[in-house]
């Protein structure tokens, strides 16, 4: 572990090194941003809606006493909407999505020896494949967990408003009770964190494939296993220090 943990640093090191210029970085992270963002919303949208209305029902089911206001399931749908369901959920499901794709494609590209046909023209190829897919991560992630975020509040509405849960009322006094900004704040801190971990480990799995197609897909297997179980570590970590 240790010894791929080098390996990783060593790698991430290679990214500023020689880089390219910065309409070139600029250039390459805007397409970059645009495979990764642009493609990924209608599973965002699906996801994020019905993770909301689920919790919405869930929450529902288990609020048996008179004694609570029907508003608190709005209240509850959008706290763990919020706190974790958005940024997590969303996260996991882009590192099956994006994780698995940029490793899958670098492998490819190393297994085929196009990496080493840009180092030969003397271009840093760490830095001209990789480095706009994290940048490109950086800034699309949290868009789309702010997506996610709305949509599952919209879905919690839906579902609650249509199987009678709450009124449409008590749903949007729910949400607009006790109202922390903070934690918007705290769920953009964790995407950007999340964007990083897939980004990067899923481009150290792919650019260090070697062997053939069989190794292509333990590679995208690799990289999305360690990309779950960073952003779950990342997870706790980041409710531990910053709430």
């Amino acid at each position: 572990m240790l010894e791929h943990f080098g390996k990783y640093l060593l790698f991430m090191s290679t990214l500023v090194v020689r880089g390219e210029s910065p309409r070139i970085l600029f250039n390459r992270t805007i397409d970059e941003a645009i495979l990764i963002g642009i493609n990924s919303i209608m599973i965002v949208a699906i996801v994020s809606t019905f993770i909301g209305a689920v919790t919405c029902v869930q929450v529902s089911y288990n609020l048996t006493s008179a004694l609570i206001p029907r508003s608190t399931i709005g209240f509850m749908v959008r706290e763990m909407t919020i706190l974790e369901l958005a940024p997590t959920i969303t996260s996991i499901v882009l590192a099956g999505k994006v994780g698995s794709s940029i490793a899958g494609g670098l492998g490819t590209m190393q297994i085929t020896e196009q990496v080493d046909a840009l180092e030969v023209m003397g271009i840093n190829s760490a830095s001209y494949l990789v480095l706009p897919k994290i940048l490109a991560s950086l800034i699309v992630f949290p868009m789309l967990v702010t997506l996610a975020m709305f949509l599952s509040i919209a879905g919690g509405y839906v579902a609650g408003t249509l199987t009678g849960a709450l009124t449409a009322q008590e749903y949007i006094t729910g949400i607009r009770d006790a109202f922390i900004p903070y934690n918007i704040v705290f769920a953009l801190i964790k995407s950007v964190v999340f964007a990083f971990l897939i980004s990067s480990l899923s481009s150290f799995r792919g650019y260090n494939t070697a062997g053939g197609a069989l190794e292509v897909g333990a590679a995208s297997t690799n990289a999305v296993t360690n990309s779950v179980i960073a952003v779950l570590i990342a997870d706790y970590v980041c409710a531990e220090l910053l709430l």
